[in-house]
C-alpha cells in the first residue's frame, strides 16, 4: 500500500513562488509515475505534470510549461512540484498521485494522495 500526502501550499501574491511537496511512503513493485493534479472550485481535476520512476521522463501541461518543474528525491522517496510566476488561476487544491507503470501522463490511477490548498491573489 502506497501512501502520499501533498504539502507546501498557501496564500501566496500573484508573481510569487512556491515548491509543493509530495511525501510518498510504502513500496510498489515494478515501474510507477507520479503526477501532479490540481483542481479549482468548478473546474475539472487536471493533470499538470507527471515523472517516471524508470527513467525520470516528465510531462507538462500547456497551461504549466515554463512555470512549474516537477523533481524527485529517490532518498527521501519525496517528489516536488516547483512553482513559479504564480497566476491567480493557479489557485486550486493540488494533489499528488501515483499512476500504473513507467508513463505519463498517467493513464491508470493507483494511488491518490490528500491535498494542499494554494490561493493566489491578485
Amino acid at each position: 500500500e502506497v501512501q502520499l500526502q501533498a504539502s507546501g501550499g498557501g496564500l501566496v501574491q500573484a508573481g510569487d513562488s512556491l515548491r509543493l511537496s509530495c511525501a510518498r511512503s510504502g513500496f510498489t513493485f515494478g515501474d510507477y509515475a507520479i503526477g501532479w493534479f490540481r483542481q479549482a472550485p468548478g473546474k475539472e481535476r487536471e493533470e499538470i505534470s507527471c515523472i517516471t520512476s524508470r527513467d525520470g521522463s516528465t510531462y507538462y501541461a500547456d497551461s504549466v510549461k515554463g512555470r512549474f518543474t516537477i523533481s524527485s528525491d529517490n532518498a527521501k522517496n519525496a517528489f516536488y512540484l516547483q512553482i513559479n510566476s504564480l497566476k491567480p488561476e493557479d489557485t486550486a487544491v493540488y494533489y499528488c498521485a501515483q499512476g500504473y507503470g513507467n508513463r505519463c501522463p498517467i493513464n491508470v490511477l493507483d494511488y491518490w494522495g490528500q491535498g494542499t490548498q494554494v490561493t493566489v491573489s491578485s
